[in-house]
């Protein structure tokens, strides 16, 4: 079987975390030094109850609160523009991600989430991560040169066992184009379907024909 990339190795482990007790001062100073859009409030245990991002500190800044609406009611959206520490500020409850997750089952959480990151969690519940749509992008975006070898090396020769050199592969943009002959037909869709399944492929063109042997 194809390795197929999960939450566990594109997260990131070490995860810049706030207690509830944060005051809100370091709560933007601790975004802004590290560059982040957003960060966990964890408890005494280290499991996420929270999260504050810099839309709540902007927002906490104008003294207004979330002008979509995505604060809750008029007193809690106007009682986190007020907010003194991460507590108070921060968006619960918190949506999580385990580490097994495969890459499109985590994106789709966070398009159904309307969030821009998820903090990963273990079987006990406490943070050992957190996964952004960025990290989540970058599986997808790999060299052409990375598929070739994995359609060559792990497609074509561990999964399929083909003699090297049994098909030509040209990787373009992340399209595969394959050409060559292969020992039975059935062959054919496996190869393409196995191709799709590679993190990075955008299509899968080939030019395959089966030939059996004499």
């Amino acid at each position: 079987m194809l390795y197929r990339r999960t939450v566990g190795d594109v997260m990131t482990q070490e995860v810049v975390t706030l207690r509830p007790d944060t005051p809100f001062h370091e709560i933007a100073a601790l975004l802004d030094a590290n560059e982040i859009a957003a960060a966990p409030v964890v408890d005494d245990d280290g499991a996420p109850i929270g999260v504050v991002s810099a839309s709540d500190v902007l927002r906490h800044e104008t003294g207004m609160p979330d002008p979509q609406g995505q604060d809750g009611s008029d007193e809690r959206a106007w009682g986190k523009a007020r907010a003194r520490t991460a507590g108070a500020l921060m968006s619960s409850p918190v949506f999580t991600a385990r580490a097994d997750w495969t890459i499109p089952q985590a994106a789709r959480e966070l398009r159904r989430r309307h969030v821009k990151q998820l903090p990963v969690v273990g079987d006990n519940g406490l943070l050992t991560g957190i996964v952004s749509r960025s990290d989540l992008l970058n599986t997808f975006v790999r060299s052409d040169a990375e598929i070739r070898r994995e359609v060559e090396h792990d497609v074509l020769g561990r999964i399929l066992g083909l003699e090297e050199g049994t098909l030509a592969v040209e990787v373009r943009d992340g399209a595969v184009t394959l050409r060559g002959h292969v020992p039975e037909p059935r062959l054919v869709p496996v190869v393409v379907g196995l191709c799709q399944g590679i993190d990075g492929v955008i299509a899968v063109h080939a030019d395959v024909a089966a030939v059996r042997a004499t």
